[in-house]
């Protein structure tokens, strides 16, 4: 859509593509930004990441809600109270949703689809949970309701990641 410009041909506000040779005439600088930046996990996501470096879910109480809150807040997003104490939980799990993608990471069609949902640790209640991805399973195997439990990176390859967890498996019984 274009209207006309008083001072000038017909005017597209969403603007056209320039030409290959229309860059040449306007002048411009290409060059990357030195831009530096610190990002603060904050008190209880920074506890929760050290605990997963070493092979351990940790959560908040909420002693209002009565609540496990994982990954932990500092305060409830129910009753806006302050959390109140630090809870280790098994570290066992159950599938509360999950998804079955043939697209990889990139938006890529792959053949071997990747296996990702969320999960809620036993301990916390359903709608606390982190979502991660499923292995040693096959698509159809995955339930909502399974129970799952956490494979772990090797100790010595533990950064402070929710990648310290390599995926969640069926619990062995």
């Amino acid at each position: 859509m274009t209207k006309k410009d008083k001072f000038g041909p017909p005017f597209n506000p969403r603007g056209k593509p320039l030409e290959a040779n229309e860059m040449e005439k306007i002048p411009h600088i290409r060059a990357k930004a030195p831009a530096k930046y610190a990002w603060a996990a904050g008190t209880a996501m920074s506890r929760f990441l050290e605990e997963l470096k070493n092979g351990k879910i940790i959560g908040r109480l909420c002693a209002q809600c009565d609540r496990v809150l994982v990954p932990p807040r500092m305060f409830c997003e129910r009753c806006f109270k302050p959390t109140t104490e630090w809870v280790y939980l098994p570290g066992t799990a159950v599938v509360e949703t999950f998804s079955i993608s043939y697209i990889d990471q990139n938006a890529n069609r792959i053949k071997e689809p990747i296996l990702v949902g969320t999960v809620a640790f036993d301990g916390a209640p359903p709608d606390c949970g982190i979502m991660h991805y499923f292995g040693e399973m096959k698509p159809e195997e995955l339930k909502i309701g399974m129970p799952v439990e956490p494979v772990w990176k090797p100790q010595n390859e533990r950064v402070g990641s929710i990648l310290d967890i390599k995926y969640f498996r069926p619990r062995k019984k």
